[in-house]
């Protein structure tokens, strides 16, 4: 057997003062096969889990990265004193799972390897490599288990809502339903009935009963995307539904009870949003039991490539594609101002234009890489040939922006604001961009219906 077998059940235990024999007991009893060790241990089998002691003295931190860099399938586990927060913290960044603060119970201890083990395990359709991604998943991962709120943060396109999914899929609340609501994308004046639903006759055009989301999700979990535009007459009632665990449908006085866990999302700083007056103080304490922040693409480069990998499988239709080394360093270097949503989009473009199974710097169009690779072609040509390529080059982009653009407007049926959402756009951005595909002749409407 070589030093490269992985051994499930493997515990190594990293610690000047050892463990006590009620825990070493414990851990035997719960299948860990737990042996003493070092960083320089060489063994035939890669530990599943590494309990790393703070007894260890300074360079405890160094200790975690280096083991956490060799081992990266492993769990490592902190055990810190109490009132040591700052080192926990600090060896969280480094690379450990989770952490126990001494003196801790067997039970504490197996719980939380539990916790973290079964996150290694369950990070379900979530493509995450990065440390900082990881870490949040691991408090996703505990917020699951618990009914309480959520109010998860990040820029737009960060993928808020996979997290969201994530949580539910990990939850006792699985079998139940998962029901989104944007509240951006739903016109006022109707957001309220299609939260709480409506009775026949509530409203005109009220033609028959309706089922509000709230109901839809009883059983299960509701996300709340872009909470921060909800109206504050609506938060009010919302409050009050979250407060009493009971809906009433317009037009009824007929009381559902609720049994929901909420998930809220915002791009925006809702402490902002309260201190400005735009937001209910006592609904963001009510959803801000348990905050999660997802951060920028650009905040863990480590997941970059994996995502695109994961976006050409996913959308290649079974054929097999893969980026040139350049293409990969030009994705790497990009700062992703649109996040995970951007990334999507480009590696979409990059399959409709690629002229074979591999995708190179030209296929992607993102902005930087393009320039770059225009500064090379053109260097060696004299002005007029040079101003010549530019051109068609620009123009052979725009023309494949305006196709793509087109292409995702037809599958939204002409839908402009998901057409927006779905090129990482703002509806006013869409609206400029098919204002520039009309002056360039283009007959928008024709080609729809084509």
């Amino acid at each position: 057997m070589n030093s490269s077998c992985y051994s499930s059940s493997l515990l190594w235990l990293i610690s000047n003062s050892g463990m006590p024999d009620k825990c070493c007991d414990a851990l035997r009893k719960a299948g860990y096969q737990s042996e003493p060790a070092t960083v320089q241990t060489r063994s035939e089998h890669k530990p599943a889990v590494i309990l790393m002691d703070s007894d260890l003295g300074a360079g405890f931190i160094e200790q975690i990265q280096l083991l956490s860099s060799r081992f990266p399938q492993a769990v490592i586990l902190a055990m810190v004193e109490q009132g040591e927060s700052a080192l926990a913290g600090e060896a969280l960044r480094a690379g450990a799972s989770d952490y126990v603060l001494k003196p801790f119970q067997p039970s504490q201890l197996l719980r939380v390897l539990g916790q973290s083990l079964a996150l290694r395990n369950s990070t379900g359709d979530m493509v995450v490599r990065s440390r900082a991604g990881l870490q949040v998943l691991q408090l996703a991962y505990r917020a699951a288990q618990t009914p309480a709120a959520v109010l998860i943060g990040g820029e737009s396109g960060t993928g808020k809502e996979c997290l969201a999914r994530y949580i539910h899929q990990v939850s006792d609340r699985s079998e139940g339903p998962f029901v989104a609501v944007n509240c951006a994308a739903i016109p006022e004046s109707m957001l309220e009935a299609v939260l709480f639903g409506y009775s026949k006759g509530a409203y005109t055009g009220a033609a028959q009963a309706q089922a509000g989301k709230f109901e839809l999700a009883n059983g299960g979990t509701l996300l709340l995307d872009e909470i921060s535009e909800m109206p504050l007459a609506l938060q009010t009632k919302l409050l009050r539904v979250l407060q009493e665990k009971e809906v009433e449908r317009l037009g009824s006085h007929q009381k559902v009870n609720l049994n929901v866990r909420i998930i809220a999302a915002c791009n925006k700083d809702l402490r902002e949003a309260v201190s400005a007056g735009e937001f209910r103080e006592d609904l963001f304490y009510r959803l801000d039991v348990l905050p999660l922040s997802w951060p920028a693409l650009r905040e863990r480069a480590e997941d970059i490539m994996p995502l695109a990998r994961h976006f050409l499988h996913k959308y290649g239709q079974g054929e097999s594609f893969s980026f040139t080394v350049e293409a990969e360093r030009a994705l790497l270097s990009y700062p992703w101002p649109g996040n995970i949503r951007e990334l999507e989009n480009v590696i979409q473009r990059a399959l409709i234009l690629a002229r074979s199974a591999i995708i190179d710097i030209p296929d992607l169009m993102l902005p930087d890489a393009g320039q770059g690779r225009a500064a090379n072609v053109l260097l060696p040509l004299s002005q007029p040939v040079a101003e010549k390529v530019a051109d068609g080059l620009q123009a052979s982009r725009q023309r494949a922006e305006f196709d793509y653009v087109l292409q995702i407007l037809r599958q939204h049926s002409g839908h402009r604001s998901r057409t927006a959402e779905a090129l990482g756009l703002t509806t006013r951005a869409l609206r400029y961009k098919l204002a520039a595909m009309r002056e360039q002749g283009i007959d928008i409407d024709r080609a729809l219906g084509a």
